[in-house]
């Protein structure tokens, strides 16, 4: 066995045996279905509001990975297209839904009557956008938002035409010049009252630069710990750090999963603790690749967004498989792998935690390969999700 892999069970083994000596498995068990139940649950409700033509539609999109065009996008036409709120579900994170919001302001809609008519309660938090300075409306609705007791973001959108028409100007520096929209942002909030606003310059073609992964972590960090994996698996990856945050993240769900394996694997009834984690493997490695971009449609988005040939994204993609790929067969021959290099492991813990376990050991071998096999996924899915990282970049 390497010595990784035998470092990786005796650590995973004597975590599972501290958590055990402080509470008894039945214990643990139950708290962990509940909370791979809240998980499986959790929705997130993003409201994208501001004036008609500030590119509400095309920050949906962006947020969503896909591009104007595409035939579930957000509509991006200069006239008022959104009457009522649109509603726009992640493609790959049915979970996260983006509502596009009527233009406020406008003659059908005044900012006194506006939260009501767009059902505020329904939303987790707001994202105010503006193409230029913010209005007298978009001030006027963060304050009765705050008093609400709801978040809300300001986003500045299309600063790549600000650099574009700057650039033209002798001694241009992109770095006074964000920082020139930024302070007239916020000092033109300030005197609305806005006390401490939170702005972010975004350009919709351009995820990776100005203030768009910011967004992303700020987001990520008001959210509660239900709502903020939700987001981290679901947001686009603009870097490695995003890409480790993704996977921190899902390392907490495959420690949950590996316990409610081990606890299927301790019913004595033939047959049903393979059975179950066969489709728990299965399940969970599509959801690895789903979050890390590496599934059919991720990838497809991501090649339409960058305007590059999927197949050129697809090369990058040598340690995983498709998500479409990922089958029963393909499962039971990473069983073999672990049992080929995990076994002897597994026995020699096994008998340690007999004191602790009891009658129950029979858990412990659905433990140890469901937290080995997904972990050595979930590095697999890491590296090829960096390779297209740069592959996209290229």
């Amino acid at each position: 066995m390497a010595a990784n892999s035998k470092e990786l069970i005796e650590n995973d083994l004597a975590e599972l045996k501290s958590r055990l000596e402080q509470e008894s498995l039945p214990n643990v068990l139950a708290d962990t279905d509940q909370e791979l139940k809240l998980l499986k649950n959790t929705t997130l409700h993003i409201a994208v509001t501001g004036n008609t033509g500030a590119g509400k539609s095309s920050f949906v999109n962006a947020f969503r990975n896909i591009s104007d065009y595409k035939e579930s996008s957000a509509e991006t036409d200069v006239k008022q297209t959104t009457m009522e709120p649109q509603k726009y579900p992640n493609d790959i994170f049915p979970e996260i839904t983006l509502w596009d919001l009527p233009g406020i302001g406008t003659r059908e809609f005044k900012p006194n009557e506006y939260l009501k008519i767009v059902n505020f309660s329904r939303y987790d938090f707001f994202i105010i956008v503006s193409a230029g300075r913010f209005t007298v409306n978009d001030t006027m609705l963060a304050l009765e938002i705050k008093k609400m007791n709801k978040r809300f973001y300001f986003v500045r959108t299309k600063v790549d035409q600000d650099m574009h028409n700057e650039g033209m100007k002798p001694n241009f520096s992109e770095t006074q010049t964000l920082e020139q929209i930024r302070n007239d942002c916020l000092s033109n909030l300030w005197k609305e009252g806005i006390d401490d606003p939170k702005v972010f310059l975004i350009s919709r073609w351009h995820l990776n630069k100005y203030d768009f992964p910011k967004l992303h972590k700020t987001l990520a960090e008001d959210l509660n710990d239900l709502k903020r994996p939700l987001l981290i698996m679901a947001m686009p990856a603009f870097s490695r750090e995003h890409l480790q945050e993704k996977k921190a993240a899902m390392e907490k769900l495959i420690w949950k999963k590996a316990l409610k394996s081990c606890g299927v694997g301790a019913i004595f009834v033939p047959g049903l603790s393979v059975a179950y984690d066969v489709y728990l493997l299965i399940s969970s490695m599509k959801e690895i690749c789903r979050a890390f971009g590496l599934d059919k449609g991720s990838l497809c988005n991501l090649a339409e967004r960058i305007r590059k040939p999927v197949d050129v994204l697809k090369s990058a993609v040598q340690k995983t498989p498709m998500a479409s790929q990922i089958d029963s067969k393909f499962v039971l021959s990473l069983f073999t792998k672990f049992l080929t290099v995990g076994s002897a492991m597994a026995v020699e813990e096994l008998a340690r935690l007999i004191p602790v376990l009891g009658s129950l050991v029979g858990g412990v071998t659905s433990f140890a390969t469901t937290r080995y096999v997904l972990k050595s996924f979930l590095e697999d899915a890491m590296a090829d999700a960096e390779s297209v990282l740069a592959k996209a970049a290229e």
